[in-house]
């Protein structure tokens, strides 16, 4: 009977390559050519956040915004994420108070004259997201993608002046008289991104979870706005493409509904009319609930549409006795768990930094403080405005263990590893000779697991393995862990209790 504390040290001090070739595996993978994710012509579109709030709270500081764009955005030195969700601020009255987090009160672009009922843009009025936006895609290079966003219309647009949603926050809150408005509005804000900031916007979203009651007047967290499926929303999708187009943006893809769950959103895709339908270039989702997530992955291939997974975050642990692992563990296989189920062509975290410390707080308000490391928590670091650092956890290492290798432009390939508490997903990239393969194990055992790669005519070839475990401050970060041989098409691995780690293929 093998020892765990006698196999976790050789594991700490031999490379796995003695491990993998004196282990039979447990289980053999086949990855099968057949389970190439085909959406978006199986290409791979990327990784990616949302820049609200922390953009909005951190921007003011070129210190922080530097170092996020470096440690999210640089594919050398952080994660290497390439996707940007710009958000496009409603702004709430001026005599509103209500909203108590330091980072979620994201400035609109307009600004409206009670006294002469006119409004005017005021274009610096949101520059701290716009200089995290800024250095973000210098940080990302050729791959970045600008995807811009709404989550309420500005307050004057609305039914109850507030642009944190209606008084009953299950009825629509953009009057009736003021979609053109607000049409108008999201396009001429990706009008200007484009043409005097100089950066390109991909697709706009002029909705976020719509069709729920989470948006309700004098909320003390974010902006909403409730929109009734049907006519409401493709009144709005349908109106926006007229604006896109007015502004000479017909490239910027059009996309629905950022819905909070698949079942939701595939409700509510039947419901367009056949005019908002032809509007909208591809099927954006949340998955916070996952209930008929193959549903509506079938229902874009179906369709013959482009299917993002547009946002999700928890504070949810995974693991045996994980400690500081136990949220990276969670993330890890929800990654997996998305992207098998879905096959969407990209994955976005709703925010990378979801706390802050500063003695001094924000415009009156408290900052939360650091992270609960060895708990569940949102977010993937917190940002100190006291020391001007970004402190990072295993949950963002972990998902860098995907970001850093599975780049745009790979095939994603489905896998079961049939081993209980491990679980795989790998891709293939023919333009930098690479096959990928991320696994999880989240038992507290070591397991030895084989992957045959012969349907790729990879026969004879090396691998390097990465793998991120234990904590943040004497763990594993992408650390080189072991070199291997692939014989006969066949790759011996052995995972780590408690570990994320992935393997590089060169053929």
């Amino acid at each position: 009977m093998r020892h765990f504390a006698t196999i976790l040290s050789v594991l700490l001090l031999f490379p796995l390559l003695c491990i993998a070739e004196k282990n039979a595996p447990e289980a053999t993978v086949k990855l099968s050519a057949q389970e190439i994710i085909q959406t978006n012509n199986a290409q791979w579109e990327g990784w990616g956040t949302s820049l609200c709030w922390w953009a909005n709270r951190i921007g003011y500081n070129k210190t922080l915004t530097d170092k996020a764009a470096t440690l999210f955005f640089d594919k050398d030195n952080g994660l290497g994420l390439n996707i940007m969700r710009y958000n496009i601020g409603g702004g709430d009255d001026p005599d509103h108070h209500h909203i108590t987090r330091t980072d979620s009160d994201v400035p609109g672009w307009l600004v409206y004259d009670a006294a002469t009922g006119e409004y005017s843009y005021d274009y610096q009025a949101d520059s701290c997201q716009l200089n995290v936006l800024r250095a973000s895609v210098k940080a990302a290079g050729q791959d970045a993608y600008i995807e811009v966003f709404s989550n309420s219309p500005p307050y004057f647009m609305t039914n109850s002046g507030c642009s944190s949603g209606n008084f009953r926050a299950e009825v629509n809150n953009l009057r009736d008289d003021s979609y053109e408005e607000f049409a108008e509005y999201l396009a001429n804000v990706a009008d200007y991104i484009q043409t005097n900031i100089g950066l390109d916007v991909r697709s706009l979203a002029p909705m976020n979870e719509p069709n729920t009651n989470y948006w309700g007047a004098g909320s003390n967290k974010q902006e909403g706005c409730h929109f009734d499926a049907g006519n409401a929303q493709s009144r709005i999708l349908t109106l926006t493409s007229a604006a896109l187009r007015r502004h000479g943006l017909d490239d910027i893809i059009l996309t629905a509904s950022d819905e909070t769950n698949p079942g939701k959103q595939l409700e509510e895709l039947r419901t367009f009319t056949p005019e908002a339908r032809k509007a909208i270039g591809r099927i954006s989702a949340h998955t916070y609930g996952v209930n008929q997530i193959r549903e509506l992955g079938q229902e874009a291939r179906n369709q013959g549409i482009n299917i993002w997974m547009s946002e999700v975050d928890g504070n949810g642990t995974s693991g045996q006795d994980a400690g500081q692992m136990s949220a990276a563990l969670w993330l890890a296989d929800k990654i997996i768990f998305d992207i098998s189920q879905l096959e969407p062509s990209a994955w976005v975290l709703w925010q990378v930094i979801d706390t802050h410390v500063s003695e001094n707080g924000y415009k009156g308000r408290t900052d939360k403080g650091p992270l609960n490391l060895s708990g569940g928590f949102w977010g993937t670091a917190y940002a100190n405005h006291d020391t001007n650092e970004i402190c990072l956890s295993q949950k963002y290492y972990a998902f860098g263990q995907f970001s850093r290798f599975i780049r745009p432009g790979a095939s994603l390939i489905k896998c079961r590893t049939g081993i209980r508490g491990c679980n795989a997903i790998a891709a293939i990239d023919g333009s930098h000779h690479q096959l990928i393969i991320v696994c999880t194990n989240t038992t507290a055992q070591l397991h030895d697991i084989g992957f045959d790669m012969s349907d790729f005519k990879i026969r004879s070839s090396k691998a390097t393995a990465y793998r991120t475990s234990g904590s943040i401050e004497d763990g594993e970060h992408w650390s080189v862990t072991g070199k291997y041989k692939v014989r006969q098409g066949l790759l011996n691995a052995t995972l780590a209790p408690n570990s994320v780690t992935t393997y590089v293929i060169r053929y």
